[in-house]
């Protein structure tokens, strides 16, 4: 197999893992209201990276990935996780007490548009024309989708607006630094230092919370609930866990600004995802933006899609020489 060959095959791979990631994490959604029906979202967020520690150690302990951290990796990751998870899952979750999840929709529209700004500036990564103009109609039909649905942003409440925002802007940070680490540090090992820092900040907020209030004894109750039990699973092993794998390793083969649009196909699968579980109403709007987003994705990475082709055509007709 020729080096062409091998990169293109990766690539292949990196491309399902960011789609696979965008399902989970538009998934997420629904499973993310089923827990906030048992406990808080602070008390859900600490459960969920303490799910998410225990499955990313359970292959640690049994030797099937060798872990080794030394205290320089984890200072030069720990910009990252400040970034994602702690104060993205934070801004997001106290955004959220100020602001609707539709108006927070529209706001994280524009990640991809921050992301390729910042990419540009800090990894030098030069989007074409096609690319940027993409990227904004992906953005379109996201914010289409949610202005259809009667959606408008409340400027006069600017303390929800303003953490959404900065919630956005973490989650834009986190891709252009990730792509620079990942391209040295292995994809595991970022991904189980992030998972240790999300669980011991999230831990630290909710049992501060607790004890300021005398209801410790209450912390572990959500578990008590079936409900909360499945949704926590999901959110701790595939939400966080397995998704910071796949969008690590995405990051790690593909440029942050073609990743980033990715997470449109999240809103998708969160309006499908309600349809069907949740009986959520499915109108023309949806359809339309969901036209308008995949196209802005698949323009996005055309060109790398081009590259695969000509590498592809080109390795056939040398292979034809030799």
């Amino acid at each position: 197999m020729t080096t062409a060959q091998i990169d293109t095959k990766t690539k292949r791979f990196a491309y399902s893992a960011i789609v696979i990631y965008s399902t989970i994490v538009g998934l997420s959604f629904l499973f993310g209201k089923l827990a906030l029906t048992v406990a808080s979202p602070l008390d859900s967020l600490a459960h969920r990276f303490t799910i998410s520690l225990l499955a990313a150690t359970i292959p640690v302990l049994l030797g099937w990935v060798k872990l080794q951290i030394q205290l320089r990796d984890v200072l030069a990751i720990l910009p990252l996780a400040v970034l994602y998870p702690s104060l993205f899952f934070a801004f997001q979750a106290f955004g959220l007490q100020f602001t609707t999840s539709a108006e927070a929709g529209i706001i994280h529209a524009t990640v991809p548009i921050f992301t390729m700004i910042a990419a540009a500036y800090f990894l030098k990564e030069r989007a074409t024309r096609l690319q940027q103009l993409s990227t904004l109609l992906s953005v379109a039909g996201v914010i289409f989708i949610f202005v259809m649905k009667g959606t408008t942003i409340d400027l006069t409440n600017m303390k929800g607006t303003l953490l959404i925002l900065l919630s956005a802007l973490s989650l834009a940070g986190y891709s252009v630094l990730a792509r620079k680490l990942t391209l040295r540090l292995k994809v595991f090992t970022m991904t189980y230092v992030m998972t240790m820092i999300g669980f011991l900040v999230f831990n630290l907020m909710a049992v501060s919370q607790h004890l300021a209030s005398g209801t410790l004894s209450l912390y572990f109750e959500p578990f008590a609930s079936p409900v909360f039990l499945v949704s926590i699973l999901y959110l701790g092993v595939l939400s966080s866990l397995v998704s910071s794998l796949l969008s690590n390793f995405a990051l790690s083969k593909l440029e942050a600004s073609k990743v980033s649009v990715f997470n449109h196909l999240a809103t998708l699968v969160s309006i499908v995802g309600g349809f069907v579980f949740l009986n959520e109403q499915l109108a023309y709007y949806h359809i339309i933006g969901a036209i308008v987003i995949i196209a802005g994705v698949l323009c996005t990475n055309a060109g790398s899609w081009r590259g695969k082709r000509v590498s592809s055509t080109q390795s056939s007709r040398t292979s034809d020489f030799r």
